[in-house]
């Protein structure tokens, strides 16, 4: 069984598996009980590979990468809720259930089978023996002699092979965590004194948004990229039209179609963050984060809204926000939006009214998740005329009338289309409320986490997110004209392509941080 959905043909299951005709072998040899045992363990093993192949089919489709046996089982939990959220609590105990009931009938169904099946050799001894050894010789043939069906070799150890990669994928994660440990550890600001971090932001309100989702694919795919194109126009303009300007660049993230907190920790850390295991050894460390930076100086008031966050994040601590507004504590009635637990022109609003629009003894600096645009992009919300708001209650009839998750995610074409749109929806949100509110004092920085799953980016999309930063002050931008990004908000093609984790070194040197390691 292949562990792609793309290799899911027919020629993949005419295959000759070698290591079925190594266990005809080694159960022809054997009595009857170690048999049976062997058997049943055996046929066991098979199921827990095919459990494993599907997940890996799941993981590459939605996130681009293959499964972690060490790391991954975890993300299972963040899976559920996701699908309770986008198809109801329901259909999720549903799905739920028929998963658990897949994964035991794989388990106790293979190894039923392997046992009748060496039942079978046992009781034809004689004829087993000789077909096992023609069906070894044939093998060693098409193994020699290189015979494909359809492009895939006959002779297969495709198990095993399996088996192999994730074997030392287990090596591989291991060894990362004793080698990440000793990088987290090589910080060139660890030890700058507050005073001598980010002098030229001084007085400055600097707020870092991330956008779900904001992927390379929503400005150059051409199914996308003409509405998206002309929203990012069109918001330029506006935006120059209020006095503020941008330059806008690249960034390669690292994660994609998901686990956003990859990509947040990666840009606030400066350190590549790949990996769940990455990420529990980050937040145990005492590495330098952005708002932390911010926090050392002693000039800044430093908070976070993450809407997406509805339990405990003992993370916030590690960051160094000194207040962050969860869901439950932005004050919104209306209805949740599949995953999204509210607009994002909501999140802005409340997100004003608790912190930026009040009166302050200090800057702000403010770290802001936007999550409209998270899959299934389905039902996306509208901007609402700003006086009626309140809290949130009007989206009802926007939510109520947006379209049906299942509707959208599993059709390519129009998850495209939807997603596009969600991508224009919280662009919009956040420039108006810049426009709105937004002074000579004002610095924004946002960026997308990652790219959208491959059905929307495509299957060899690659892992860049766009970013930009916009502010009236001239000055502000003059600290990275080095930098060669693009005026406006949406990046050109050929503009400067960073890694994201590099991003962290070369904002904190712009702005005149002095290194310390």
């Amino acid at each position: 069984m292949p562990n792609t959905i793309g290799n899911l043909r027919i020629t993949e299951f005419l295959r000759l598996p070698a290591e079925a005709i190594v266990a005809s072998v080694v159960l022809l040899a054997m009595p009857r009980r170690p048999r049976v045992i062997t058997a049943a363990s055996l046929g066991a093993f098979l199921g827990a590979v095919t459990v494993v192949n599907l997940l890996d089919m799941g993981f590459v489709e939605f996130l681009g990468r293959h499964f972690n046996v060490l790391l991954d089982w975890e993300l299972l939990v963040d899976a559920q809720s996701y699908v309770t959220d986008s198809i109801g609590t329901a259909g999720s105990v549903a799905a739920t259930i028929g998963v658990l009931v897949l994964v035991v009938l794989l388990l106790v169904g293979t190894a039923f089978a392997v046992v009748r099946l060496s039942d079978q050799l046992a009781r034809h001894s004689v004829v087993a023996t000789k077909a096992t050894l023609i069906a070894g010789t044939v093998w060693i043939t098409c193994m020699s002699l290189g015979l494909t069906i359809g492009g895939v070799p006959i002779a297969s150890d495709h198990t095993a092979g399996v088996v192999k990669v994730h074997a030392r994928r287990v090596s591989d994660t291991l060894h990362d965590e004793a080698e990440f440990k000793k990088l987290a550890k090589n910080d060139p600001f660890a030890k700058t004194p507050g005073d001598q971090l980010v002098p030229d932001l001084r007085g400055k309100d600097v707020i870092f948004t991330f956008i779900e989702s904001y992927g390379r694919s929503a400005v150059e795919d051409p199914i996308m990229s003409p509405g998206v194109d002309r929203t990012l126009a069109d918001q330029t303009q506006a935006l120059k039209n209020a006095g503020f300007a941008a330059k806008s660049g690249w960034l390669t993230s690292a994660t994609y179609g998901g686990s956003s907190w990859l990509g947040h920790s990666t840009l606030l850390s400066g350190l590549w963050i790949n990996s769940q295991q990455r990420y529990r050894t980050l937040v145990n460390s005492n590495r330098l984060t952005i708002p932390e930076v911010f926090r050392r100086t002693g000039d800044y008031r430093v908070v976070g809204v993450m809407p997406g966050v509805q339990k405990s994040w003992p993370e916030g601590k590690f960051y160094g926000l000194e207040k962050n507004y969860a869901a439950k504590d932005l004050g919104y009635k209306g209805p949740k939006f599949s995953w999204s637990t509210m607009p994002d022109q909501y999140t802005l609003e409340a997100y004003q009214r608790l912190e930026h629009g009040r009166k302050q003894a200090k800057p702000l600096m403010s770290e802001i998740i936007l999550t409209s645009s998270h899959q299934p992009w389905a039902p996306i919300p509208k901007t609402v005329p700003q006086d009626q708001l309140g809290d949130g209650s009007v989206f009802d009839a926007i939510q109520k009338a947006g379209k049906d998750p299942k509707d959208v995610l599993y059709n390519g074409p129009e998850a495209k289309a939807e997603y596009g749109k969600s991508i224009q929806y919280s662009v919009t949100s956040l420039t108006d409320w810049l426009i709105r509110y937004g002074t000579d004092k004002t610095v924004l920085v946002f960026l997308g986490d990652h790219q959208p799953m491959s059905r929307v980016s495509g299957d060899h999309a690659s892992r860049d997110v766009p970013v930009a930063i916009v502010a009236k002050d001239p000055k502000i931008l003059d600290k990275v004209s080095d930098w060669n990004w693009t005026d406006g908000l949406r990046p050109a093609h050929k503009a400067p392509v960073w890694k994201m984790s590099a991003f962290r070194d070369k904002f904190l040197t712009a702005y005149g941080s002095t290194p310390h390691p």
